[in-house]
C-alpha cells in the first residue's frame, strides 16, 4: 500500500515571491522524502488551488491524504478555512481520507532560521552590534495567535539576552515601526528585526518599510526555504500519516 500523499497547503498570496519560495520549501521536503508524493497547494490568491491538487492525487490512485497547513500561528485560516476546504474535498470523492496535522506554528527550531537569516541581514547592513530586537509577525484579531507569537519572543530574547518586542504586521499593535520606535525612546540605537513569516509578501514588505522608517538597522528575510521548516514539515506529515491508520 503507497504511502498517504502529502499536501503542503499554503495561504497564498498574489505576490509571485511567495509561490516561488513555498514551492522551494517544498521541493526541500521532496529531496528528503524522494519516496512521498508531495504536492504543494494554496488556499487562495494562488495556484494550484487545494480542489485542483486532490482530484490529480485522487485519479492517481491515492485515497489517504495528509494535509500539512504551512501557517505560522493557530488563526482564522487554520480554524476555519483548512477545515472547509479539506470536508469540501471528501464530500466531493467517496472512500477519500484526508487528515490536517497540526500547523507548522511557532517551533522553537525556528529560532535557528531566524538567526541565520538575522545574520544575513546584519552582514548587508555591515552591523555588528545590537542593543535590541524585534520580532515581527502577521498578527492576528485571534489574541491567542499573538500571543503565540509573544511566547516565542520571550524564549528568542532569554537566547540572546537582549530586549525583544513582539510586533504585528496587522490586527494588532504594535507595528513593527512602532516597536523599533519605542525601543528608541528607551535609549535603544542598534535595533534589528527579524521576520517571522514563512515568505515573502506584502506583510512582510510593510513590516520592513515601518522598522526602517523608523530607524532599525536591519531587517532579516523571511524563514523560506530552509531545512529546518522542511523537516518540521515532515515532521507533522508522520503524526498524521499515524493518525490515518485504523485503530
Amino acid at each position: 500500500m503507497a504511502a498517504p500523499a502529502l499536501v503542503a497547503l499554503a495561504h497564498g498570496s498574489r505576490d509571485p515571491r511567495s509561490a516561488q519560495t513555498i514551492k522551494a520549501l517544498v521541493a526541500e521536503v521532496k529531496a528528503m522524502r524522494p519516496d512521498l508524493r508531495v504536492e504543494t497547494a494554496f488556499l487562495d490568491l494562488a495556484k494550484p488551488s487545494f480542489d485542483t491538487v486532490v482530484d490529480r492525487l485522487v485519479k492517481a490512485g491515492f485515497d489517504e491524504i495528509v494535509v500539512v497547513p504551512l501557517l505560522l500561528t493557530e488563526a482564522y485560516h487554520a480554524k476555519v478555512d483548512v477545515p472547509e476546504v479539506i470536508a469540501s474535498a471528501m464530500a466531493r470523492h467517496a472512500g477519500l481520507r484526508i487528515h490536517a496535522s497540526r500547523i507548522l506554528g511557532m517551533e522553537a527550531a525556528f529560532l535557528e532560521v531566524l538567526d541565520v537569516r538575522l545574520r544575513e541581514a546584519l552582514k548587508e547592513a555591515r552591523v555588528r552590534e545590537l542593543d535590541a530586537l524585534v520580532l515581527a509577525a502577521a498578527g492576528s484579531s485571534d489574541p491567542l495567535a499573538n500571543q503565540s507569537v509573544a511566547r516565542i519572543a520571550r524564549t528568542w530574547a532569554a537566547r540572546h539576552r537582549l530586549p525583544v518586542t513582539a510586533a504585528f504586521a496587522s490586527a494588532t499593535p504594535p507595528a513593527a515601526g512602532e516597536a523599533v520606535r519605542a525601543l528608541r525612546a528607551e535609549g535603544k540605537r542598534h535595533i534589528a528585526v527579524a521576520s517571522f513569516f514563512l515568505a515573502p509578501g506584502r506583510l512582510p514588505d510593510r513590516a520592513t518599510e515601518l522598522a526602517l522608517e523608523a530607524g532599525a538597522v536591519a531587517v532579516s528575510e523571511p524563514l523560506g526555504a530552509h531545512p529546518a521548516v522542511a523537516r518540521a514539515i515532515l515532521a507533522r506529515y508522520a503524526v498524521g500519516a499515524v493518525e490515518l491508520v485504523p485503530v
